[in-house]
């Protein structure tokens, strides 16, 4: 079990399938501020509402120099059929084999109806440009989060 990371932690690396087709990366991305938010399930309620309020922003994110990534454990495959369903802007990362889940210390346990199970918990890393960790939101409720995202990059 990786120690939980924090503010000023190295962002861990990854590289991962994404919808249409490739690859997302961070390092890649070297230079810009990265938004990486972990989100359990595609076309859920809460999953659709958090990707559509990030893609509503994302022409800000972009004048602020800054990706949005939406990692779950769904295929790219359903990626895609998520992303066009609600022509959704930001990209998708599958993160098929939990490998990111894991090193961002967003794969727990839950509970539903009293009945415990492994999951993504709903999360939130902002890091800046040279690959460091500046904000954590954990256990995000989804109301208004994108818009206290945005607010944090444009503080950075």
């Amino acid at each position: 079990m990786a120690k939980d990371l924090e503010i000023g932690d190295k962002a861990p690396a990854f590289s991962m399938t994404r919808d249409g087709g490739g690859q997302v990366s961070l390092g890649a991305l070297a230079g810009k501020n990265v938004v990486v938010y972990f989100y359990p399930k595609d076309d859920t309620p809460g999953c659709t509402t958090e990707a559509l309020d990030f893609t509503r922003l994302k022409p800000e994110f972009d004048k602020a120099n800054t990706e949005v990534i939406g990692i779950s454990r769904d295929t790219a495959a359903k990626h895609d059929k998520f992303a066009a369903k609600h022509k959704l802007a930001v990209t998708l990362g599958a993160d098929e084999d939990g490998a990111v889940t894991e090193a961002y210390g967003v794969w727990k346990e839950k509970s539903l109806y009293g009945k415990k199970y492994m999951g993504i918990e709903r999360a939130t890393f902002l890091i800046d440009a040279t690959g460091i960790i500046r904000r954590i939101w954990p256990k995000v409720k989804v109301k208004g989060h994108a818009d206290e995202v945005l607010a944090a990059v444009r503080a950075l």
